[in-house]
């Protein structure tokens, strides 16, 4: 079926340390089943100096969590939801509500 959630999408984590935040997903890792979401498993790297980041030390950035971990979050509802695969009239495939039926981007 592929994964039912998408980068820009908005979610909930429903398990884990950092269990009943929300974020937005910033990227989307399918072969290992994974997302990234803004402010969720932070973590603190050791980064030696390079152009990009001249100074170096600790940098604290996000870590992939579980895609199973986090629930999409309706558009409409607001909810923490399944996702339905709804198809057109037509033809496209969609991602919808299962609680209140709306389409989800």
């Amino acid at each position: 079926m592929g994964m039912r959630i998408r980068k820009g999408d908005s979610v909930l984590v429903i398990t884990g340390k950092d269990a009943g935040k929300k974020g937005k997903v910033l990227a989307v890792l399918p072969k290992r089943d994974r997302v990234i979401v803004e402010g969720v498993n932070v973590v603190k790297r050791h980064t030696r100096p390079t152009r990009r980041i001249p100074q170096g030390g600790i940098v604290e950035k996000e870590a992939p969590i579980h895609a199973s971990n986090v629930m999409l979050l309706c558009t409409k509802c607001h909810q923490p939801t399944r996702v339905a695969r709804r198809i057109l009239e037509d033809g496209r495939k969609v991602r919808a509500c299962k609680k209140c039926g709306e389409v989800i981007g």
